[in-house]
């Protein structure tokens, strides 16, 4: 088959580009790991075989020379290149053929046509980028002058040099890849150190585990607080330096919060470096990554040993403060005593002053603080608890005759009294004129929560007929409204109904407990 001529080479859009932005271009691909790489020894040694010729070369043209990745018949990796043939042919968009270069004006004082290397036949193929910009060539080279290539020639010139692309978008790809590792490491190593630096300048003791619960970090106050040697306490060795009370009962909150990925909190005793147990909260969070599962725990420990030990005193003096408050209704009620003994006239006000301050004192003894020895047994915050001490003498039997139903409602000290003062008040009326009078009767208290409001319904049964009083309020039904109203801020409807009275008291949340 006689060989085909050269056609004429089309400007490619390598012309178009800028000499910086082109070396720029061949900067991202990593030269260096495909140079005298057997894949690419593969495409020259095949290619000088398919053109028969003796040379074959992958060729970059860099900014003052031409490299030779791959070379075949030739033993020098690079020429200068202002003797490149390369240059010129990355510029075509096909094959580049010169025939002969001693008759080509280009190459004719060409160092590599006059000299040793006796350049005659030179093809070729441009390597070119995704978007343009010229690289270099896939060429063959003859020291005989031909007529051109054959076509079959060309189509396999022409691939190869798609296959020389290939590798260097892989190559480029590759490196591109490495960078951003590199990158990845160097901003996560930052990112550590200055987590690091960080977590050291924090007055807490910093760790971390992982999603096992593994512990694999600590910070510098966790070693200056327990005197460990660094790395002692990873994994399970943490336990180690807890209270032996403690142990067990951090080990069951610890692993309830690995299994559920709940936020660890407890209080507990670590061995200080003096060998003193001091008290810290510990608590942790997960981190979770974007499907929800966790990757790491986070968690601090906080000396609170001062705090636990204040605390502790403050309660010891408030227990003593309350006792004393306790005796001084005794002491109250002692005179009212005394003062009724003296002035006979004086008696039943003195009998109604010593209930109302026993109730004071019931609801005293209730909320005040207590050591675990005197602690009552029903719940100390609760308006039902209350409400069963305050009306304990009043009940009897296996049948009470006072229920109290409904919702709970958590109280404090603040509605206590108010509190007392009115149910002692509505009780001793009812035992005087009510349904506590008779032995048949009985006392209802249902206590209904709303969004910001409690109701409570009074509701007596079982009485005598009641009607509603003529003529202005007595003191009970002052002191009624004063703790209700002016006191709790709430509102008090009386409904005299013939099977006794109903009384409803409604009370904004807020007004039964601080927070």
């Amino acid at each position: 088959m006689p060989p085909v001529p050269p056609a004429p080479a089309p400007v490619a859009p390598g012309w178009r580009v800028d000499e910086a932005t082109r070396i720029a271009a061949m900067q991202a691909y990593d030269l260096e790991s495909l140079r005298d790489s057997a894949s690419l020894k593969q495409i020259t040694d095949f290619a000088a075989a398919l053109c028969g010729t003796p040379i074959a070369l992958v060729s970059l043209v860099e900014e003052t020379q031409q490299t030779f990745l791959s070379r075949t018949g030739l033993e020098v990796s690079e020429t200068p290149r202002e003797m490149s043939f390369c240059q010129h042919a990355m510029l075509e968009e096909r094959i580049m053929v010169i025939p002969d270069a001693t008759q080509d004006p280009r190459f004719i004082d060409n160092a590599l046509v006059t000299g040793d290397l006796h350049l005659r036949f030179y093809a070729g193929a441009p390597l070119v980028s995704d978007d343009g910009i010229p690289l270099g060539s896939l060429c063959v080279i003859d020291t005989v002058a031909r007529q051109g290539l054959s076509k079959l020639q060309i189509q396999g010139l022409t691939t190869l040099a798609d296959n020389v692309m290939a590798r260097l978008r892989d190559s480029r790809d590759a490196a591109a890849w490495r960078a951003t590792e590199r990158a990845t490491r160097r901003q996560l190593t930052d990112s550590e150190d200055r987590f690091r630096t960080l977590a050291d300048t924090m007055p807490q003791m910093v760790w971390s585990t992982l999603p096992d619960g593994y512990h694999d970090y600590y910070n510098a106050r966790w070693y200056e607080f327990t005197g460990t040697p660094p790395g002692s306490t990873d994994g399970e060795g943490w336990n180690d330096v807890f209270h032996p009370e403690d142990q067990t009962r951090a080990w069951d909150v610890w692993r309830h919060s690995l299994e559920t990925g709940e936020p660890y909190q407890i209080e507990y005793r670590l061995r200080h470096f003096d060998g003193t147990y001091r008290w810290v909260l510990g608590r942790a969070l997960p981190i979770r990554d974007g499907e929800g599962r966790i990757t790491r725990w986070f968690g601090t420990c906080t000396d609170i040993h001062e705090q636990k030990l204040a605390l502790h005193e403050r309660e010891v003096i408030s227990q003593e403060l309350s006792h004393r408050i306790k005796n001084i209704f005794s002491v109250i009620s002692g005179l009212i005593s005394f003062a009724a003994r003296s002035q006979p006239a004086f008696a039943p006000i003195a009998a109604d002053l010593r209930q109302r301050i026993t109730a004071l004192g019931r609801a005293h003894d209730f909320v005040r603080p207590h050591s675990p020895q005197s602690r009552p047994s029903v719940q100390q915050d609760s308006l039902h608890g209350l409400l069963a001490e305050l009306f304990e003498p009043y009940q009897r039997g296996d049948q009470p005759p006072i229920t109290v139903t409904g919702d709970e409602i958590a109280i404090d000290d603040r509605s206590a009294t108010p509190l007392a003062l009115l149910f002692h008040e509505l009780a001793t009326n009812a035992t005087k004129y009510g349904a506590l009078s008779t032995e048949s009767g009985t006392i209802g208290i249902t206590v209904t929560r709303s969004a910001d409001h409690a109701t409570l319904c009074w509701t007596e049964r079982g009485g005598p007929a009641v009607t509603a009083p003529d003529g202005p309020n007595g003191f009970g039904s002052q002191l009624i409204e004063l703790s209700a109203v002016r006191q709790l801020g709430g509102t008090v409807t009386r409904d005299w109904q013939v099977e006794g009275l109903v009384m409803t008291i409604t009370v904004p949340l807020a007004a039964f407990r601080r927070n």
